[in-house]
């Protein structure tokens, strides 16, 4: 098991048990990325670090018709993620494996190289080459396909006691806001040829990008 694998699972290993109740308060913004992913029948549809299985099991009832894939690299989570799918009766369309981010071999663990649609929701925050995670993302888009994001933003337009308190707090968990993620993005979407629609909701609490593959 690698090193980012025992983190997480220590991190987790009790925390997945209550961690979709207390999230749903501050994880703001990944219902509105579900429901924006207009996933089409038979789309192939991966969330990179699906954690609980949470948005699988929502996207898979809003996208009746679309593949779902998740790939986490906490062993713990994806116990937690199976049983949720299995429970909710998605098991034959929601396919989960473990896999580092950085390091994606979809081929390997589902038999596909492509998706058409990919999202992180609250991911790149706790992977510490999150610019590689980035890169294999795009690598596993499809022609057409889009990486939609959602994230801790810089929370610029909030009190600075609140930030300054938040990101202590998020420390406790190995999280790290990525305030140069629309730079990071920007530079990729320029190299690709990509269009990128990047938004700070919230007032800067998160971030939110769209890039879409030519």
């Amino acid at each position: 098991m690698s090193a980012a694998a025992e983190l997480m699972d220590r991190t987790y290993r009790h925390q997945r048990h209550v961690y979709d109740f207390t999230r749903k308060y501050y994880l703001l913004g990944r219902d509105p990325m579900i429901a924006q992913l207009g996933a089409g029948d038979g789309d192939r549809v991966l969330e990179i670090g699906c954690g609980t299985g949470r948005n699988l099991i929502a996207a898979a009832h809003r996208y009746p018709g679309a593949r779902l894939f998740g790939v986490d690299v906490s062993t713990a989570m994806l116990a937690t993620a199976a049983n949720a799918i299995a429970g909710a009766g998605l098991a034959a369309r929601v396919r989960v494996a473990q896999g580092d981010a950085t390091r994606l071999d979809a081929v390997a663990l589902f038999g596909t190289a492509q998706f058409e649609r990919i999202f992180m929701s609250y991911t790149l925050s706790m992977i510490p080459d999150w610019g590689g995670a980035l890169d294999a993302a795009i690598a596993a888009l499809a022609p057409g396909g889009e990486l939609r994001i959602v994230d801790f933003g810089r929370q610029e337009r909030l009190p600075a006691t609140f930030r300054r308190l938040l990101r202590r707090w998020l420390t406790l968990f190995h999280v790290t806001p990525r305030d140069d993620l629309e730079t990071a993005l920007r530079a990729r979407s320029a190299a690709l040829g990509a269009t990128l629609l990047f938004r700070r909701p919230y007032r800067g609490y998160a971030q939110t990008a769209v890039l879409r593959r030519p």
